[in-house]
């Protein structure tokens, strides 16, 4: 006997159905690309001892990685005074982020992240059924306060990006460790610290604490100032319990063995990394200066800790996120315009090479002057 019902259809869990996936900052823009500046990385690229490694590890590659990242989470240990058994390496950050949440959270508990904060965070959230908590910040710098005030017995983790991704804005070492002692030990703190290596001035890293706090994760990555994104190369410190527990959610031979090789490289390079920290600085001053020029027409650069810097404008009128945006793609120049996080009256800007950073200052100044005369196309 057959039947005229309509087939049943696989269907997924409601809380991935509320999800939004990722979306990434644009690398194309229907025109040649004069500058990217839409996705944080580092434009100078890697260090030359890091290539080096990794060619060295080409023929390799028909065996697995060291599936613990042995060598990596040693050479780790050695550089920033942390025991490698409180160390955890992932596919990128992002990787570790999601395998907090898995580990931590599931339905009906609770996870808090600001509302300006990193997108993966409340994608983290949903993917295991936990309900996303957003707490309000004050001119794109979380509240310390409004997220104590947040915590219920229903809250597993907390995810705070200091410096913040992507206002770039930080909270002194003071307010993070406010933080820290105001939570009660059944709420991990993971302190995001992707962009650690950018800050000039008062910077709690939080890499001692997470040895001997009990609910502490700090959370780092080789994708910014090392230059290997495309390596993929996250890792994390925290108590021996909590690494337990992300151990038994970890994907198998995650690390690649390119990217292992890679990272030990870069770590020994110092005079690499000072390099690309202090052009980042320097240009980071120096275009905030050119943004700070254009305020007449209501643009403002939010102070940054990061690699970038984000650009608020005005909500309407001649001049504005949107239209900015679509002028500068239209002139080659790739930046991250924030509608999809909603601010819509932003832009980030990652901070490039010298050449590609006067070039969107530049553009920057044609386009609000061409707009508050009505010439801009």
């Amino acid at each position: 006997m057959t039947s005229n019902a309509p087939a049943a259809t696989p269907r997924m869990k409601p809380w991935i159905a509320a999800m939004h996936a990722y979306v990434p900052g644009k690398s194309s823009a229907g025109v040649p690309v004069v500058a990217k500046l839409s996705s944080n990385e580092n434009p100078w690229g890697p260090s030359p001892k890091a290539v080096a490694a990794m060619t060295q590890v080409l023929a390799e590659g028909h065996r697995y990685p060291d599936p613990a990242a042995t060598g990596l989470r040693a050479a780790l240990g050695a550089k920033f005074g942390v025991d490698p058994a409180h160390i955890i390496c992932g596919t990128g950050s992002d990787e570790i982020l999601h395998m907090i949440a898995s580990a931590f959270a599931g339905p009906g508990d609770e996870i808090i992240h600001v509302r300006h904060g990193f997108a993966v965070y409340e994608g983290a959230t949903r993917r295991v059924g936990a309900t996303p908590v957003v707490v309000p910040d004050v001119d794109y710098t979380a509240d310390v306060g409004a997220i104590l005030a947040a915590v219920t017995p229903a809250t597993r983790v907390i995810y705070l990006a200091n410096p913040n991704n992507p206002t770039g804005t930080l909270l002194p070492a003071d307010e993070v460790r406010r933080l820290i002692a105001g939570l009660p030990t059944h709420v991990i703190l993971v302190l995001d610290c992707a962009y650690a290596e950018f800050v000039d001035g008062d910077y709690e890293d939080g890499l001692v604490l997470a040895q001997r706090l009990p609910n502490l994760i700090v959370t780092r990555t080789f994708s910014k100032i090392h230059g290997l994104a495309a390596q993929r190369i996250g890792w994390a410190v925290a108590p021996l319990a909590i690494i337990d527990a992300l151990e038994r959610v970890r994907g198998p031979f995650n690390v690649t063995t390119t990217g292992q090789a890679a990272a030990v490289a870069s770590l020994g390079d110092d005079a690499h990394i000072a390099m690309v920290r202090a052009e980042t600085i320097r240009l980071r001053d120096w275009l905030a200066g050119e943004i700070a020029a254009l305020g007449n027409a209501g643009l403002r650069a939010i102070p940054s800790a990061a690699n970038f810097i984000l650009v608020e404008f005005p909500e309407a009128g001649p001049v504005t996120a949107a239209a900015c945006n679509a002028w500068l793609l239209d002139h080659g120049i790739i930046c991250r315009y924030l509608a999809v996080q909603n601010m819509p009256r932003t832009l980030r800007i990652s901070i490039g090479t010298e050449q590609e950073t006067r070039t969107v200052a530049a553009a920057l100044r044609d386009y609000v002057e061409g707009a508050s005369e009505g010439t801009s196309a």
